[in-house]
């Protein structure tokens, strides 16, 4: 049986194919069982995450795993959070979230700047799993005042990795991977699915 991705994202779905592909774990996309989008009532990432788990593991039958993740703006006390996806009001609309985002700041100067992508992941056996598995990862940086790089999605033109020296969305495939929020999280949950002895499907 293949686990379930809870997500009908276009850019998570890319980058969860080539995380889980690296670690040899077969998984289908809850578009493919037609499966809509949760209602993300939680305060949190990793309540959201839960949510979407729940909801997918419920309609399918089958294992489940969610991400839910989103930019943190120190200077914006922690906006657009858990909304990143509807900053703008619609939904992932990222030329909007990221005019937005770049208004909001106006002004602001680069010390000031400083957030961090977060992604917490949940992997639930089934719907009303009592024991579900949690993992989050954290990619601090800043906002720069204008969009550099053409690949990755969302707010990645404007994430700026101070370690790399250059944006989220300049950076190759395989080395946004091994920094970002989503891959630290994603090796963080292969590793507690290991220590509660879960195997997932292969590949």
């Amino acid at each position: 049986m293949k686990w379930v991705l809870a997500s009908n994202n276009a850019g998570k779905l890319a980058e969860f194919r080539s995380l889980f592909a690296e670690h040899g774990i077969a998984f289908t996309a809850q578009s493919e069982w037609g499966v809509e989008d949760a209602d993300e009532t939680g305060l949190s990432f990793i309540e959201n995450a839960l949510i979407k788990a729940r909801h997918a593991a419920g309609l399918t039958g089958c294992p489940a795993i969610a991400d839910d993740s989103g930019l943190c703006v120190d200077a914006l006390q922690g906006a657009p959070g858990i909304r990143s996806a509807r900053f703008a009001g619609g939904h992932g609309d990222a030329v909007a979230n990221n005019n937005l985002l770049l208004a909001k700041l106006a002004g602001v100067v680069d010390a000031e700047r400083t957030a961090r992508f977060v992604c917490a992941l949940a992997f639930v056996r089934h719907a009303d799993d009592p024991m579900p598995v949690l993992a989050e990862g954290v990619w601090e940086g800043r906002i720069l005042a204008a969009p550099e790089g053409n690949g990755g999605f969302g707010y990645d033109p404007l994430f700026f990795d101070p370690t790399q020296r250059m944006s989220a969305a300049a950076m190759a495939p395989e080395r946004k991977q091994l920094l970002s929020h989503r891959g630290q999280a994603m090796r963080r949950l292969r590793d507690a699915l290991a220590a509660r002895g879960i195997t997932a499907p292969s590949a």
